[in-house]
C-alpha cells in the first residue's frame, strides 16, 4: 500500500510551501479512502511517495486516470496567500492503494 503525491515543479514553490501543498494533498485523499483501505495502510506504515510534473494539465490527466482506476484522489487549489496565485493547482495525490495500481498511473515519473 502507498500514496503517490504529485507536484508541480513549474510553480517554482519554496521548499516549505511545497511541504504544505504536500501534506493538503495527502490529508484530502486519505480522507476520501474507504475504512478498510486506510486501516490497510495505516498499518503498513502509511508509505508515501512525492513525484513531479510540469503543468496543470498533467496534473489532470494523472487524476483522470487515476481516477479510471478507482482510486481515490485530491487536487489542491492553493488559496493564493503567499508564492501563487489564489486558485491555482499545486498537487494531487493518488491513494492510497495497492502499490502496482499506484504505479501503473504513476510509473513513469520522476522523484521530486
Amino acid at each position: 500500500m502507498k500514496q503517490a503525491i504529485v507536484a508541480r515543479a513549474d510553480l517554482g514553490m519554496g521548499r516549505g510551501k511545497l511541504a504544505a501543498q504536500v501534506a493538503h494533498a495527502s490529508l484530502s485523499a486519505y480522507e476520501d479512502t474507504d475504512t478498510r483501505t486506510r486501516k490497510r495502510w495505516k498499518g503498513g506504515g502509511q508509505k508515501k511517495v512525492v513525484l513531479k510534473v510540469n503543468g496543470e494539465s498533467a496534473l489532470f490527466q494523472l487524476a483522470d486516470k487515476a481516477e479510471r482506476a478507482g482510486l481515490p484522489t485530491a487536487i489542491i487549489r492553493d488559496a493564493g496567500h503567499t508564492q501563487v496565485d489564489p486558485g491555482t493547482v499545486t498537487a494531487l495525490a493518488i491513494g492510497p492503494g495497492d502499490d502496482d495500481e499506484i504505479d501503473r498511473v504513476t510509473g513513469d515519473l520522476s522523484l521530486y
